[in-house]
């Protein structure tokens, strides 16, 4: 374990040094290729509505109001800092943490694929543990942002949305398996051995502790349908702003047939995650295809699990590589509220139109959050059930059957108080280890990587129908 405690160390300490100096967050942003719209100046604002600029201090503090309909030109400037814009050093601190993790668990599979060592734990596994719940962080602290808003409408639409999900999550649950594969039930219940089962031969039957599986197995469901309702309004507004950028991005690509392809591509990647759970048009298809009046086994179950891995990574990687295009078409909204201005009636304060460009420049750096933070939880999640649900990288051979969970021996009594917390630590390890075993870590993040890639569908559909037809009416 000394090889991966070392490569760990040096991506943490390199992490720190580098930042200041070399961030790959800061430079998706601010390597010049994309451009911001400024906002026009006092000056600039007065001659267009044909004023001269106010010259005592009494006349400055009446706010120069400017027609509608002027002929307003926005210049661009290429964004090479964003130090003051707000959720900056979220974004950059959070960006280059993912970046180390998937460069440590890279590492980390190569290290126990080449050396393959005994009893060693997996570090990469828990710097994507770590980017899993700093995702979930930053969700929950840009949604509390919106829950502070004084107008109360995002407050309104994250709530809505959470309670939808609460009740697609509840029914997604009771799916039986034979169309959602997620296998939560030999996850979560351990049926046969583990918890318990049709023997009783598990740890909870060899304790005469029957009659608590129900109550574990209710409170597992009730605790994934909270983190799931709890998750959807995580990702309500970066799906509606998905949308959003989408349409822009593909309006900006008219005449770049490929930039449209990865923008559709990226965008369907949701639902072609989705698909991949559903068994009677994933699994059953691909292991026994129809061919004519034959049908062919094309993949085995394990085959077909690792097919479905490299399928999760290669979409999240397209989605990574449309994170320009989206960006840019977001900091065109400037030009766009230009365009929306002039149609309108009446006078504009010149500080309005001033703060209304300058809030879509700096709030680029929660869009960027938004649009990256549901890809790299898709991505990690993925990585975890591939390592702690023990499947393999190789569609061949196969690797050997997970067992549903390893048979726990009575603990035998022992005297004296040293005896008792040596009787007590095996009694809480042979629980531990009866608990967290692959199938329920492939169980669960099963259902966290469909569910991301659900959440993403809906509230980006949504978002279509929303910035389509509602707000155009």
């Amino acid at each position: 374990m000394g090889v991966q405690v070392v490569v760990t160390l040096l991506a943490a300490s390199l992490m720190h040094k580098l930042a200041p100096h070399c961030s790959f967050a800061r430079w998706l942003l601010c390597n010049g290729s994309l451009y911001r719209y400024k906002h026009p100046t006092d000056e600039e604002l007065c001659a267009l509505a044909g004023k001269q600029r106010p010259k005592n201090k009494r006349d400055r503090t009446n706010p120069c109001g400017c027609p509608a309909d002027i002929e307003l030109r926005l210049d661009t400037a290429p964004i090479t800092a964003l130090g003051h814009a707000g959720y900056f050093l979220e974004y950059q601190w959070f960006v280059d943490f993912a970046v180390y993790a998937s460069a440590v668990y890279v590492f980390s599979e190569g290290y126990f694929c080449l050396v393959s060592p005994a009893r060693e734990t997996n570090l990469g596994v828990l710097w994507c543990l770590l980017s899993v719940v700093f995702c979930v962080k930053v969700f929950s602290t840009v949604m509390r942002h919106y829950f502070r808003s004084q107008e109360g409408g995002e407050r309104s639409v994250c709530l809505s949305f959470a309670f939808f999900f609460l009740l697609l999550a509840m029914g997604a649950l009771v799916l039986r398996e034979e169309l959602l594969e997620f296998g939560l039930e030999p996850g979560a219940c351990r049926t046969g051995t583990g918890w318990g089962g049709d023997s009783g031969q598990g740890w909870w039957g060899q304790r005469g502790r029957e009659s608590g599986l129900p109550l574990a197995r209710l409170a597992f469901k009730l605790g994934l349908v909270a983190l799931s309702s709890f998750l959807g309004a995580c990702l309500t507004f970066p799906g509606l702003r998905l949308a959003q950028t989408h349409l822009d991005a593909l309006r900006m690509a008219q005449d770049r047939p490929l930039t449209q392809l990865l923008l559709h591509v990226g965008f369907v990647a949701p639902l072609l995650v989705v698909l991949l759970w559903v068994r009677p048009l994933a699994r059953d298809f691909l292991l026994q295809a129809p061919l004519g009046k034959h049908r062919v086994q094309l993949l085995s179950d394990s085959s077909f699990d690792t097919f479905r891995l490299w399928a999760v990574v290669a979409l999240s990687l397209l989605r990574l590589l449309g994170t320009r295009p989206h960006l840019q078409a977001y900091l065109a909204l400037a030009e766009r509220w230009v365009q929306r201005m002039r149609r309108g009636a009446g006078r504009v304060p010149a500080l309005e139109i001033q703060q209304q460009i300058t809030r879509i420049y700096c709030y680029v750096s929660v869009v960027s959050l938004q649009y990256l933070g549901p890809v790299i939880l898709t991505l990690h999640s993925a990585l975890l059930l591939k390592t702690l649900g023990h499947h393999s990288w190789g569609l061949y051979p196969e690797p050997p059957p997970v067992s549903p969970a390893a048979a726990v021996s009575p603990v035998s009594p022992a005297g004296g108080p040293g005896g008792d917390a040596q009787a007590a630590a095996q009694e809480i390890s042979a629980l531990l280890g009866c608990i967290f075993t692959p199938l329920l870590f492939r169980g669960f993040f099963s259902f966290l990587t469909w569910w991301v890639a659900t959440c993403q569908l809906v509230t980006s559909l949504f978002g279509l129908y929303f910035h389509q037809y509602l707000a155009a009416s």
